[in-house]
């Protein structure tokens, strides 16, 4: 029998790729798709992408009989949804803003990245997603941190793409403000810095100095290019080597042996790495979908190994090459 699950938040980028990834995973049913703006239409009225595929309507009701519970709310609002909302102890919930990513703010959720503590995510009831730049950022620099060789400073240029900002509007948003155009915000204070702090420490516990961080507006929709460079001392090959090591049992980080471009990621739970060293640098390309491994791709990941399946089951998906 299939497992039920429940999406809050159903209407938005992430919720949306949810119901995609969801409504054709073989081994659950969505029970509900929680919206309060768009409650009584059709699910294909806002993803026109699932026309033949689903009858499936958005709902302002809140069913307590599932098993798996996904939030999608924007940030800051999923706490207090589950304040106001309570679910059997069993149910498995998987939060996707950043509410609980932090460890003064997790409580009982566990932080979900599946390549740092996938035993952890086993054996969890609630899981607190990544941030999408956190992803790539984070798996860019495990293989160092776990080897202890972060010895400086670390440098991080990431460009997004609009997807990331949401569904609903902004001047930044616009296809006329987008279109061409490319611009920093949050410069070296980005939200995610936090948890990608956390993960670095537990891993590498002496490391003290600072993550810069310069995150980019894209003029295209999804995805993220991340380059990070830190001193190394070592070839080519040998961090080649230490970072196939490293994620030789995980089955959505790959090591490139080109230099690699967007969309080999793009529709995808893939992140590709390509580490390479000159002049006593380390650079890594660090390369995902913000909505699917940086988001619901990496949610469903989660939720296989929560519930003991197969960790790509319903994840094998192709990317947009063209």
């Amino acid at each position: 029998m299939k497992k039920k699950v429940g999406i809050v938040g159903a209407a938005g980028y992430t919720g949306g790729e949810l119901v995609r990834l969801l409504h054709f995973h073989p081994l659950v049913e969505i029970a509900f798709a929680f919206s309060r703006s768009q409650a009584g239409k059709p699910i294909t009225a806002v993803h026109h992408d699932l026309i033949g595929d689903t009858d499936l309507k958005f709902t302002d009701v809140i069913s307590k009989d599932i098993d798996i519970l996904f939030l999608a709310l924007p940030h800051g609002q999923a706490k207090t949804f589950l304040e106001e909302n309570s679910f059997a102890t069993e149910t498995i919930i998987i939060d996707l803003s950043n509410d609980f990513r932090l460890k003064k703010d997790a409580g009982d959720f566990v932080y979900g990245l599946p390549e740092f503590q996938r035993e952890k995510i086993r054996n969890a009831k609630k899981v607190a997603n990544p941030g999408c730049f956190a992803t790539g950022i984070q798996l860019g620099l495990l293989p160092l941190a776990k080897a202890n060789l972060l010895k400086s400073d670390i440098h991080i240029s990431s460009i997004t793409g609009s997807t990331g900002a949401g569904v609903s509007l902004s001047p930044t948003t616009h296809f006329t403000w987008r279109s061409s155009n490319v611009s920093t915000y949050k410069m070296f204070d980005h939200q995610h810095l936090g948890e990608i702090g956390e993960t670095i420490l537990s891993l590498q516990n002496d490391f003290k100095h600072t993550i810069n961080m310069i995150p980019y507006r894209g003029d295209f929709p999804r995805g993220i290019f991340t380059t990070i460079y830190t001193p190394f001392e070592g070839t080519t090959q040998e961090a080649k080597d230490l970072y196939k090591d490293f994620y030789r049992n995980h089955p959505f980080t790959h090591i490139a042996e080109e230099n690699p471009d967007l969309k080999q990621v793009v529709n995808t739970n893939k992140c590709i790495l390509y580490p390479f060293v000159k002049n006593g640098q380390i650079a890594i390309i660090s390369i995902e979908d913000n909505l699917l491994k940086g988001a619901s791709g990496q949610a469903v990941q989660n939720m296989n190994l929560m519930m003991g399946w197969e960790e790509t089951t319903g994840l094998k998906l192709k990317a947009s090459v063209f």
